[in-house]
């Protein structure tokens, strides 16, 4: 890699030779400004607004605009012989816990590579301290025509160093918070807890940037002259949540669903419990001093027990009568019918004549 900075790191007395080169790139796709009745390229060029002239590189220098409009130019000269110890240093100021340092403040990323076989062992040395410490490196440093802030750490077996703001370049956040007073009830907390237990970790390493790809792949196909512009799907904007209970009970369904019910994901850390969410239910009525109105309910209850059971022990006997009465009748019956057959037998045997 290419570096964009030599100096030293200054640890004390110990001096490291280093080359600065950066640790980011960029992959976004870059336009061209054209004329758009015949595609020409269109360019900028610089003028001097004095003569109207076209400048080149070369003849370009600094300059500082003054309130008035005045120019007073400054020269690489007049900056190189400013007394300022950190022209050529990473100058370590201290050493400070790595959660200290308020994200806000990081800026570009570097790499700082030892510069020749001398610098091979302070490197190292400086490298496994801030190891062993577990701790970060605030340091000074001027690059680009001004004095900046880094903060260094252990990547891998590599020295990195972050570019940081200064304190008064940070903005606080006022005016941002919603002016409303808002409370959030426990549930809705349980709720958004179960959506980022079932949301799970992901590997940085595997998103990808799909509107890149997805220009890219539309410069390919106008290119090779087989591109069909297609109607973009857009999702309505979200309006006012009306039901944030329903709106988060969704959302941990809907993710469930997308992880194929791994609510872990990548990161295997178990399925996410979600809680059904209780309605408001009717209020329930008021309780009894003394426990009068509650003894009364429940001797209520009792005598409507007691009054189904004697109306069931009654339609049992009633119906215990009907069926004797009826085996009764059947009886009654049966004896009848015998009679009349004894009747008629008699009725029909001869009768013995007696001799004379």
């Amino acid at each position: 890699m290419r570096s964009i900075w030599n100096g030293a790191i200054s640890f004390g007395l110990v001096s490291i030779p280093i080359k600065l080169v950066n640790a980011t790139e960029s992959h976004s796709i870059s336009f061209r400004q054209i004329h758009v009745t015949d595609g020409g390229r269109v360019r900028y060029r610089k003028v001097c607004e004095l003569d109207g002239e076209e400048v080149s590189a070369d003849e370009i220098g600094k300059g500082y605009e003054e309130a008035d409009g005045s120019i007073v130019p400054i020269t690489d000269e007049d900056l190189a012989q400013l007394p300022i110890a950190t022209a050529k240093t990473i100058e370590i100021v201290s050493f400070v816990p790595a959660d200290e340092i308020d994200p806000l403040q990081m800026d570009s990323a570097y790499y700082l590579a030892a510069n020749g076989a001398t610098a091979a062992k302070p490197y190292t040395l400086l490298r496994e301290a801030l190891k062993r410490s577990r701790k970060v490196a605030i340091a000074k440093f001027a690059l680009r025509g001004r004095e900046r802030l880094g903060m260094l750490r252990v990547v891998d077996d590599v020295i990195a160093m972050h570019g940081l703001l200064w304190p008064d370049e940070i903005r606080a956040p006022e005016g941002v918070a919603p002016d409303a007073s808002v409370s959030v009830r426990e549930a809705e907390l349980d709720l958004a807890d179960a959506l980022m237990a079932t949301l799970g970790e992901v590997e940085i390493s595997s998103l990808r940037d799909e509107y890149r790809e997805a220009v890219e792949a539309m410069i390919t196909a106008k290119a090779g002259g087989a591109f069909e512009p297609q109607e973009a799907v857009v999702e309505p904007a979200g309006g006012q949540v009306i039901d944030l209970m329903a709106a988060l009970e969704s959302s941990v369904r809907a993710a469930r669903a997308s992880r194929g019910g791994d609510a872990a994901g990548s990161g295997g850390g178990g399925e996410a419990e979600v809680t059904p969410i209780r309605r408001k239910a009717a209020p329930a009525a008021p309780k009894a001093v003394g426990g009068k109105k509650s003894t009364a309910a429940g001797a209520r209850k009792t005598s409507g027990g007691t009054k189904k059971t004697a109306a069931k022990s009654t339609s049992k006997a009633t119906a215990g009568k009907s069926a004797t009465k009826k085996a009764a009748s059947g009886t009654k019956s049966t004896s009848t019918a015998a009679s009349a057959k004894k009747t008629t037998a008699k009725k029909a045997a001869p009768r013995k004549r007696s001799s004379a």
